[in-house]
């Protein structure tokens, strides 16, 4: 069972959402959420659907190995399209979009204060091998957590 506490400690008026262990890249994730803090919530999900629909890279500052130079990025050239964590980032920001309004947030003025990414736990399973052989497989997942405050 996951950790349902928040991890994230805010002060003032803010909202937060949460998602626990997301069948996508911790690494994917972990750079997507380190480029999306500090904007506001329409200029993020505005981001991130140009990445899905293959328009802009995410840069990969830290998990940048073996990974090719991509056109338009502003002083980085390492990067990416992580379409699958993407899509999911843009289903938590317009969540946390929703809790802000129920908390009575102008939804206009809300920027990203914290967010983070981290690996949550892995699914162990078996990949079957000749001669009655198995080689471990597993499943990666991510916790992800943002909060948001008005601008």
């Amino acid at each position: 069972m996951a950790r349902t506490a928040y991890s994230i400690k805010t002060e003032g008026e803010c909202a937060r959402a949460k998602a626990n262990e997301l069948p996508i890249s911790p690494k994917h994730s972990i750079e997507i959420a380190r480029e999306v803090r500090g904007m506001k919530t329409k200029d993020a999900i505005e981001f991130l659907e140009d990445v899905v629909a293959l328009k802009r890279a995410v840069p990969f500052r830290r998990f940048n190995r073996d990974v090719a130079h991509k056109r338009g990025l502003k002083g980085w050239d390492a990067g990416r399209y992580p379409v699958k964590a993407s899509s999911y980032f843009i289903k938590l920001i317009k969540s946390v979009e929703k809790n802000a309004e129920y908390l009575g947030l102008d939804t206009e003025n809300l920027m990203i204060d914290k967010i983070s990414a981290a690996r949550g736990r892995r699914m162990k399973g078996i990949f079957p091998r000749a001669m009655g052989r198995a080689t471990p497989k597993y499943a990666e997942s991510v916790n992800i957590e943002i909060a948001v405050k008005e601008a």
